[in-house]
């Protein structure tokens, strides 16, 4: 007897009939986000490094470096590093930029902001909303995201702190641990030197343009520090957002991490399905965790 055709379109072949779907890649997961999935960062707390190359797009950390980022706000506010340059740059691990002069009391000055700060390895973690990673971390008891920034915490201290990710922002200082003034920052732009975690205060994260700094020639080892003047990297300004008129800003969202979305996105990562994988890791690293940024669509640029 032959099938109406209403059966036979509902009848499967056994080959049909097991087919796994195919999982939605990372892309078409965000193209299907909604805006509650992204947030504008900051303008108080965003500065752009404006090179010959292009812009490069800072979010800055004040829930864990308060200090360190109002000096920070100063000096951009006052113009301190319109001028001075990107002056290491070593492989594998960080560029650093600021005044390279060794003579202090040759040094360009700093205006109103503060020639010294108290060390912010660590803070509470009371009252820190934490977005935890399901996987162990060699570096910490518990590691995930806290501000949309990689972070760690301690339960049985209580502390937090930001971790060496690429794309980390810190402020560089001398032995003591109070020896910073903010001037002196470096970006990671290799391996991510988790063993500097704890020992040196986090400000922030690159957002956007980490292609310009990594394409950075490598200075002479061991330290990338350059031996003439003439290998550094101008900057030609480092200013907050909010300082700055709307036109001349870059307008960019960031994905939330805690959203179910970023949850999807880290799982996919931890476990991939894809043709290609054969062997998922079962396992993610808090470094190689991707946060997406996109410019925000049309709509929202328009509101």
């Amino acid at each position: 007897m032959a099938l109406s055709p209403s059966a036979a379109a509902t009848q499967q072949s056994p080959e049909a009939a097991t087919a796994v779907p195919q999982p939605r890649s990372a892309q078409e997961l965000l193209d299907a986000s909604s805006p509650s999935d992204w947030r504008t960062p900051d303008p108080a707390n965003t500065l752009y490094m404006d090179l010959a190359a292009g812009r490069v797009v800072i979010e800055l950390a004040p829930g864990f470096a308060p200090a360190h980022v109002a000096n920070i706000r100063t000096l951009a506010r006052e113009r301190y590093w319109d001028g001075l340059s990107i002056y290491r740059s070593q492989d594998n691990f960080v560029v650093q930029f600021g005044d390279p002069t060794e003579d202090a009391a040759a040094r360009k000055p700093i205006g109103s902001a503060r020639p010294q700060l108290p060390a912010e390895f660590t803070r509470t973690s009371e009252g820190l909303a934490f977005d935890r990673l399901p996987d162990r971390d060699g570096w910490a008891p518990e590691v995930g995201f806290a501000d949309g920034f990689p972070a760690a915490r301690d339960p049985a201290s209580g502390q937090a702190w930001l971790a060496h990710c690429y794309g980390t922002l810190g402020a560089g200082r001398d032995v003591a641990a109070d020896s910073s003034n903010g001037t002196e920052l470096y970006v990671v732009d290799g391996q991510s030197p988790r063993q500097l975690d704890r020992n040196i205060t986090v400000v922030g994260r690159v957002v956007q343009g980490m292609e310009l700094l990594s394409v950075i020639p490598r200075g002479p080892a061991p330290m990338g520090f350059y031996a003439h003047p003439e290998q550094r990297t101008p900057i030609r300004s480092i200013a907050l957002a909010a300082d700055l008129p709307e036109a001349q800003r870059t307008p960019l969202q960031l994905l939330r991490t805690d959203t179910a979305l970023f949850a999807q996105l880290v799982e996919m990562r931890r476990n991939r399905r894809d043709d290609w994988y054969k062997v998922p890791a079962g396992h993610i690293d808090l470094c190689n965790v991707p946060l997406p940024v996109r410019a925000p669509p049309p709509a929202a640029a328009a509101e």
